[in-house]
């Protein structure tokens, strides 16, 4: 099943660092913002998770819990989390479940071949479990600030 904007996020379970199990209702109660992106340690990749870092505080004041999404195990995201200091936990996705549920799979073309990858997007879910934004396909500079701009809007309009 497929995510749809205004609409609840279908029924997953996945295991993120810190050995933390993540559900469609583990986080009701607190807005969620899911990144997915293509593969640790890379360099587009790593901007972007040092960015949702550097920015963290600011998500969680606004009643906001961080998970970083890729096909990476465990073992890479530990590393991966580590390394950068990330305050926040990384789920790994390595069956692509939820990649194919959020529809961030994508055919791309590297060094001349067809290859199947993770479409850089981000997901902004409610306290009830509603899908309310998604961005996708998305540019690294300036979207953590352009999220976290949509974060402190919902968390206002629910105070």
């Amino acid at each position: 099943m497929a995510v749809v904007v205004n609409k609840p996020i279908p029924e997953f379970e996945a295991q993120a660092t810190g050995g933390i199990k993540v559900t469609h209702q583990s986080h009701l109660g607190q807005i969620l913002v899911l990144y997915f992106y293509p593969k640790d340690h890379t360099p587009g990749c790593t901007t972007e998770a040092m960015q949702f870092r550097d920015h963290y505080a600011e998500f969680v004041k606004a009643g906001a819990q961080v998970f970083g999404v890729s096909r990476d195990n465990l073992k890479s995201h530990e590393d991966f989390k580590a390394k950068l200091e990330l305050p926040f936990e990384l789920i790994a996705d390595t069956e692509e479940k939820m990649c194919h549920m959020f529809g961030v799979v994508k055919n791309k073309i590297m060094y001349g071949k067809k290859v199947k990858g993770i479409e850089r997007s981000t997901f902004l879910i409610s306290p009830e479990g509603i899908l309310l934004q998604e961005w996708r396909g998305i540019k690294v500079p300036g979207h953590v600030d352009e999220v976290l701009k949509a974060v402190k809007m919902l968390s206002k309009k629910a105070a």
